[in-house]
């Protein structure tokens, strides 16, 4: 017996089936809605067999790479949509959506940037002394960060002051 040169309406069912319900429905459910009622999971596997069902496994790889082509996500393709969700939020007057549409097509593009920073021990361990200078290296390390930013720095204990102002000011 020959392998067949074309695929039968039942096998072509199944594959569609099975392909497009992925997630949704077993391999044996799609068998069976396919027609395979007697045997499902024997069906089932024989079909997805490149040996024993060539043409149903080739049409099975065809269809699974149309979709994948129509869903695939490209960084072009993903900024134009999430533009498209902002501007239809926006159109209809929903701010809160289309912020967070433009929030993430920030985020996409790679403009914000997420930090996570672990301390180790406590600060309630430090003596004032330490803490000034803690404090000071902290200031020089974000310099850069800083610009145009003025500070003053005391001498005097910062945990003097208690609820007075504190000892940095912004300019801004």
């Amino acid at each position: 017996m020959g392998l067949p040169k074309q695929l039968t309406e039942r096998q072509m069912k199944f594959a569609e089936l099975l392909v497009y319900n992925e997630g949704r429905k077993s391999a044996s459910e799609c068998a069976y809605e396919a027609g395979y009622v007697s045997r499902p999971r024997q069906a089932a596997s024989e079909l997805r067999n490149a040996n024993i069902s060539p043409l149903v496994v080739k049409y099975i790889g065809e269809l699974r790479k149309e979709i994948q082509e129509k869903y695939d996500i490209d960084f072009g393709r993903h900024i134009t949509e999430l533009a498209k969700l902002r501007d239809d939020a926006r159109t209809k007057g929903a701010w809160a959506a289309a912020i967070n549409a433009e929030v993430a097509r920030g985020k996409a593009a790679g403009l914000y940037v997420d930090q996570k920073i672990i301390k180790y021990g406590n600060l309630d361990q430090l003596t004032e002394s330490e803490l000034q200078e803690k404090m000071k290296q902290i200031l020089k390390d974000n310099k850069v960060l800083l610009e145009g930013v003025d500070f003053e720095v005391h001498n005097d204990s910062p945990l003097e002051e208690d609820n007075q102002s504190s000892s940095t000011k912004d300019s801004v």
